[in-house]
Parts: C-alpha cells; sequence; structure tokens
C-alpha cells in the first residue's frame, strides 16, 4: 500500500525527504496520509465548521492550538499558571533536587500590554530607565519589536500607533519583558540558540530534542548604551533581520553549531558548568512543555516540532525567549540544508510505525536506532511502565536523566 503525503508549504526539504521515501505527493482535496502543513492550514482543518475526519491512517504535523506556547501571551500565561499551581501544590521540582527551579524562573519577567500596562508600570519603577524589549505577539521574525528604557517612550509609541492603550478591543497586543542585558557574548556579538524539539503526544507527554541546534549571531558587536537602543543589527539574532546588515556573511550565515559551542563552553568555562547549563536547558524545554500540556487539544493524528529560541546570559543561566510552532525549513547556507534534510528524515523516522504506514493505534514509542539525532527527553509513558515494575532496569527511563 502506496504512502501518500501533502504539503501547502513551498520548502523543497518536505517533498525531497517524502520522495525519497517512495511517498507520493497529492493535494489536500486527495486521500493523504502526512500532511506537512502551515499553522492556518491546521486551523481550519480542525474547525468544527470544517467537518473533516481522519481516518487512522493519517498524521498531520501540528495540534489543533499549537499556538498555546508560540503566541507569546498565551505561553506567559501558561508559565505563569503551571508556577502558582506548582508552588500550591508545594513539591516543586523536589525530584531534581534543584531550588532555584522551584520558581521556574526561565522566562525574563514579562506583562501583556495593554492588559498588565498598570501592572508593568507598577514594577518599571522599580528600576527606572531599565531596558525592555516590546514584541507583537501574533508575529514572528523580528517583526515590530524595539527596545524601551523610558516610560515617555512607551507612551509615545502607543500615541503614534494610535493604539492607546485604555481602548484594549481590538487592538494587537504585545509583550514587554525585561530585556536580557547581560547576555554571553563570543567575539563580542550576541547570539541565541535555535533548538529543535518534537512533540509526539502531550498526554501522556513524549518530547525529543534534536542534537543538531545552532546558535544565531548578531552581526554587530553588542553594545547596551542608549545611543545603540534602536539599532536591531546590535540587538535581535533573527536572521531575517540580520541579513539585511552590511556585515552579514552569507557563507555561514551568522551561524555556529550548538556542538562547537559546547566546545568553546568546556575550553573557557569547563566540562561540569558547560554540562549543567544544557541539563537546564533540557529541563527548562520539558517545563514549558508541561506548562501547556493540559489546555492542549490533544489528538493522536498529531505531532509538533517546535523552535526553541534560548539565550543564555553571562552567568550561564538560559532563558527561554520565545517558541516557534512552525520553525524555518528554509536553508541560508550549506549546513542549513544538510541539518534541515536531516531534521526532517529524524522526524518521520519518529512519528511513522516500523510497518511504514502512519497508523494512530500505535503506541508511539520509537525504537532507540529510530531516534537518529533526536534524545529522548521524557516520555510520561515510559516513566509509569518504569515506576511499575520492580525489576526495570532498562536505559530508557522515560528521562533523559538516569
Amino acid at each position: 500500500m502506496r504512502v501518500t503525503f501533502c504539503t501547502d508549504l513551498d520548502k523543497s526539504v518536505v517533498v525531497a525527504n517524502c520522495e525519497k521515501r517512495g511517498w507520493v505527493q497529492v493535494g489536500p482535496e486527495d486521500e493523504w496520509n502526512i500532511y506537512w502543513a502551515g499553522t492556518m492550514t491546521c486551523r481550519s482543518l480542525f474547525s468544527v465548521d470544517s467537518g473533516y475526519r481522519m481516518n487512522d491512517n493519517q498524521l498531520i504535523n501540528h495540534f489543533p492550538n499549537h499556538y498555546e506556547i508560540s503566541r507569546k501571551d498565551l505561553l506567559v500565561k501558561n508559565i505563569k499558571r503551571y508556577r502558582r499551581d506548582l508552588e500550591k501544590e508545594g513539591n516543586g521540582l523536589a525530584e531534581r533536587g534543584d531550588s532555584k527551579y522551584l520558581h521556574l524562573d526561565f522566562i525574563p519577567v514579562t506583562f501583556v500590554l495593554p492588559a498588565d500596562y498598570n501592572m508593568f508600570v507598577e514594577e518599571y519603577r522599580k528600576a527606572p530607565q531599565s531596558t525592555w524589549i516590546m514584541k507583537p505577539c501574533g508575529r514572528s521574525q523580528g517583526s515590530g519589536i524595539f527596545l524601551i528604557n523610558k516610560l515617555s517612550k512607551l507612551k509615545r509609541w502607543s500615541r503614534e500607533s494610535k493604539t492607546p492603550f485604555q481602548q484594549q478591543l481590538g487592538k494587537e497586543s504585545y509583550v514587554i519583558s525585561k530585556y536580557i542585558d547581560n547576555p554571553l557574548l563570543i567575539g563580542g556579538k550576541k547570539f541565541d540558540l535555535r533548538l529543535y524539539v518534537l512533540v509526539t503526544s502531550f498526554r501522556p507527554l513524549k518530547v525529543y530534542q534534536f542534537r543538531l541546534g545552532f546558535c544565531r549571531f548578531c552581526t554587530v558587536k553588542y553594545d547596551s548604551s542608549v545611543a545603540e537602543l534602536d539599532n536591531m543589527y546590535v540587538h535581535l539574532t533573527n536572521v531575517s533581520v540580520q541579513k539585511h546588515g552590511g556585515e552579514y556573511n552569507s557563507l555561514h550565515g551568522g551561524k555556529l553549531s550548538v556542538q562547537n559551542l559546547r566546545l568553546h563552553l568546556e575550553s573557557t568555562r569547563g566540562k561540569q558548568v558547560t554540562e549543567k547549563l544544557f541539563d537546564q536547558i533540557s529541563w527548562l524545554i520539558i517545563h514549558s512543555l508541561k506548562a501547556i500540556a493540559p489546555v492542549i487539544a490533544t489528538d493522536r493524528h498529531c505531532f509538533e516540532c517546535y523552535g526553541y529560541d534560548i539565550i543564555i546570559d553571562n552567568k550561564l543561566k538560559p532563558w527561554l525567549i520565545e517558541v516557534n510552532a512552525s520553525p524555518s525549513l528554509t536553508s541560508t547556507t550549506a549546513n542549513d540544508r544538510i541539518l534541515k534534510h536531516k531534521l526532517l528524515d529524524n522526524i518521520f523516522n519518529i512519528v511513522i510505525p516500523p510497518s511504514g504506514m502512519p497508523d494512530v493505534r500505535w503506541n508511539k514509542i520509537p525504537s532507540s536506532q529510530a531516534l537518529g539525532d533526536f534524545e529522548l527527553l521524557i516520555d510520561e509513558e515510559l516513566v509509569n511502565i518504569h515506576e511499575n515494575s520492580e525489576n526495570a532496569n532498562s536505559s530508557r527511563s522515560g528521562y533523559r536523566w538516569k
């Protein structure tokens, strides 16, 4: 029986991966087994009005409300609720034994505007002229982002953009976050991490992290002075922003592999603290997903590849900046093409059962050989099996950490 695939994204890496497997491309109106869709397509497909019902041999690359983590305002809302719930229970992260994570302080102090304007002002006045970064909740690729260090600048923007905070209905919402003004620098330049995370189920939670992420560098050396506050080439690592800069190098695309970052940190900071940093990053990913798991409309036909953007400060503390539900599959360099082809290939190996035909009745526990360059972060189903077995000595306990 042939496997058919459909995609509404003009990305050769998707088509090339599928055709390499012998899958046949069809249109959205035809009978398909795998649909690599854009977020809007997914939303309309799952809408009550569409009347579409998937069969057991169909998979799609988004959960119905994947935006619970990719919309900046919903991410903040869900993390704050999760933090409150843990603190109420009083057990926090006791099994981890890491007290700093009891408060889950892996996102900067953040408010949603216009709703939280008064709370933001109260926080701002505790440290006047500190730097904050404004981001529109529903946009990506650095669009509409700017920095402020004076309340008057925010008020002026509100007047000029014709979105006064008093008039909340129908206005675009923004998040305003305390700017990480002490980023870890390499070569004097700011960078962030783009990491790929695959979720095959939210209940039970099954999460895998791709080992081959990369750092995205600014093209201009970091300068926190007021004079450079409006220079986005200093502050924003987005390739969509940096590629327009005069210093952009199209050969390496301003990117460095995570493996090379790890080697750099081990040689400059030591192996132990480097290992601790990467453990904290993985822990951050797990708990950001646990925060949204209760509100996700889980569906066995779905899987999701999220793009995590993380900044490391000069004390080697990781901060979650945002999560993308449709991370770019566009290749800007030769290494990019290799990485993204491998990413898609590994994802299909994990979500497709050994039979080669998509089947939602499968238990979604792939073999270790199928993982490729992914590593298991957590599988709550395996955790439960392990905990309920008296002599469970398997290395795959359901956690990355033994």
